[in-house]
């Protein structure tokens, strides 16, 4: 059974680099990971710096419009299932998918129901499967993954920030979500606001797992568009995540 890790937080905390640095410490290891690009943004394959044009949205489009179209005796689940892996990259030391978003409109319940799963048939493959979630939660309020081992909220170190933790906590609730453990890791962070975001997240409730400081070689990277997947290793935010991927059990 692979364990499943979900990283969320809203726009700008730095939840998919947070995200590909985890992805990067598990390529050190020996365990067999998938990657998953869940939010319809999809910015993770250029932080680990790949490009990937087939994303399991297009497929969930083709099986919405072609459903009438397929020979009643043809099994859709096998066709879904081949698709699948067509878009599913190998790439050194982890696999990745990309979500995307279908481009057309109306209901794809049918085309999720089936990829429910053929998702859960594919994670029996792997040891861990690391996800780069949207902030909403949308996958899993429609059960396309299974169990969530482990729900990691990235926000920044403001109050306001640790409050969207506290309500991405309270949607796990309202939305009877199976998931085992939420933690947060607080990114960006500066001398000055650490013992605050420390004593905020404990006055919430909060587990706080990690504090990733500013990086300079993370801000450099953005603005030159480059990966981070190649930080070296004496990167203040790689040397943290090291230490926040134990108390993960990666």
């Amino acid at each position: 059974m692979a364990k499943i890790i979900a990283v969320t937080g809203k726009g700008g905390t730095g939840k998919t680099a947070t995200t590909s640095l985890l992805i990067r410490h598990l390529t050190k290891g020996d365990k067999v990971v998938l990657a998953v690009d869940a939010d319809p943004d999809t910015n993770l394959p250029e932080t680990l710096g790949c490009e990937t044009n087939k994303t399991i949205g297009d497929i969930k489009e083709f099986m919405h419009d072609e459903r009438d179209n397929l020979p009643p005796d043809v099994n859709k689940e096998s066709i879904l299932e081949g698709k699948l892996y067509e878009v599913l990259e190998e790439m050194p030391g982890y696999d990745l998918l990309v979500m995307g978003r279908p481009e057309g409109s109306g209901c794809y319940c049918y085309v999720n129901n089936l990829l429910r799963g053929i998702m859960n048939k594919l994670v029996a493959n792997y040891d861990v499967l690391i996800i780069d979630a949207e902030a909403g939660l949308e996958h899993f309020s429609r059960k396309i993954f299974r169990n969530v081992d482990d729900l990691v909220v990235v926000t920044d170190g403001s109050r306001r920030g640790l409050r969207t933790a506290e309500r991405i906590r309270e949607l796990v609730g309202e939305l009877e979500t199976d998931v085992s453990n939420i933690y947060v890791i607080a990114n960006k962070v500066t001398d000055a606001n650490r013992e605050r975001i420390a004593s905020t997240a404990e006055e919430l409730g909060l587990e706080l797992i990690g504090m990733i400081p500013v990086d300079e070689m993370i801000i450099e990277r953005d603005l030159a568009g480059e990966p981070l997947f190649d930080l070296p290793d004496n990167s203040a935010a790689v040397q943290e995540i090291e230490k926040i991927a134990q108390k993960l059990g990666l």
